[in-house]
């Protein structure tokens, strides 16, 4: 039997990966800092209370060693290093990093989206090939890629597939954009504003599908960068009707020509250009097929959803999301729009 450490286990990702893992045959350490075990795993799935900050903790998860370690929160050059450091122990790693590393041919990012014009206009796909921000530490987007330039130059002493994540979703998130349509349904809200005429996409990516990314890739060594994205990339209209769906309401939309007007028509979805990425390298070097098309996971999604917000309000629910996006409810300023329309 194989050894598999799991880096974040009791995340939206990592428990969906662990018991990917297990049901596959490994033996799972997962690590987390709470030490909590989820439900679905199996009981000889081994948990550990570390915190990955922790150089000593996380070395002493490790143990004696590992055929792979899967690092779900690795973020930057520290925590490349601190991968690497472990290559002695650890056969290979399976770390996500993000989409938002992606620069279009005119040097834009999502680091530059909130510019006049600054949205990055990606080729429809975007492959693996596309080229990158520069590594550094002055967002997210740059501390991915410097977690990517670290791994992939060390990849002689510890091979690394790294998995860029799309839009993720599924139970456990804490910033889940289908909060937007939930609450809204939830509150009644019958009608509702689309900007850019409902057509944004940005390309969503199930924690099953990478997870399945995951229990592929960790008995395949390599050094890598794959896309992680669903089948499938609907537009935000087709996320909303797909909600209203699940949830047993009609809503009615009402599509703005376009960009987003004082915060009306604005979605945690709404893009001025395609965000859409090609999975066909995932496919070719893993075999990979998808297990869940976007509207597959909505049932699960928008229950856990619905059961969080219960007696709740929604930034107590969800505090991440609303230092992400702001006030994404704000009903009057959406009435006195239909008003003036």
């Amino acid at each position: 039997m194989t050894h598999a450490v799991v880096l974040g286990a009791t995340g939206q990702i990592g428990r969906v990966a662990v018991a990917a893992l297990a049901r596959d045959g490994w033996a799972v350490t997962a690590v987390s800092r709470g030490g909590d075990r989820d439900a679905r795993w199996p009981g000889d799935v081994r948990v550990v209370r570390a915190d990955r900050e922790d150089d000593g903790a996380l070395s002493e998860a490790v143990g004696e060693g590992c055929d792979v370690l899967v690092d779900m929160v690795a973020y930057g050059e520290r925590h490349a290093r601190q991968l690497v450091s472990l290559a002695g122990r650890v056969g290979s790693a399976v770390v996500i990093s993000s989409v938002s590393v992606y620069e279009d041919d005119k040097g834009r990012t999502f680091d530059t989206q909130s510019e006049p014009g600054g949205f990055p206009e990606y080729p429809v796909p975007i492959t693996e090939a596309q080229r990158t921000i520069r590594p550094g530490d002055a967002s997210y987007s740059t501390g991915k890629a410097a977690l990517e330039r670290e791994l992939l130059a060390a990849g002689d002493r510890l091979p690394a597939t790294l998995l860029r994540a799309g839009a993720i979703h599924g139970p456990y998130c804490r910033t889940p954009r289908e909060l937007y349509f939930v609450k809204r349904n939830l509150d009644g809200r019958r009608r509702r504003a689309l900007a850019y005429g409902g057509a944004s996409r940005f390309h969503p990516a199930s924690v099953r599908n990478i997870a399945e990314l995951i229990r592929l890739a960790a008995p395949r060594p390599g050094t890598r960068v794959l896309n992680a994205v669903d089948p499938d990339a609907p537009t935000v209209a087709e996320i909303a009707s797909a909600i209203d769906a699940v949830m047993g309401v009609e809503t009615e939309d009402v599509l703005m020509d376009g960009p987003p007007v004082d915060g009306v028509g604005e979605t945690p979805w709404t893009t001025p250009a395609p965000v859409v990425c090609d999975m066909s390298a995932a496919e070719d070097q893993l075999g990979y097929r998808p297990v869940a098309r976007y509207a597959d996971t909505l049932p699960e999604t928008v229950a856990f959803l619905e059961e969080r917000l219960a007696g709740r309000d929604w930034r107590e629910a969800y505090p991440k999301m609303a230092t992400a996006y702001g006030d994404l409810f704000d009903y009057a300023a959406e009435d006195a729009w239909f008003e003036r329309r």
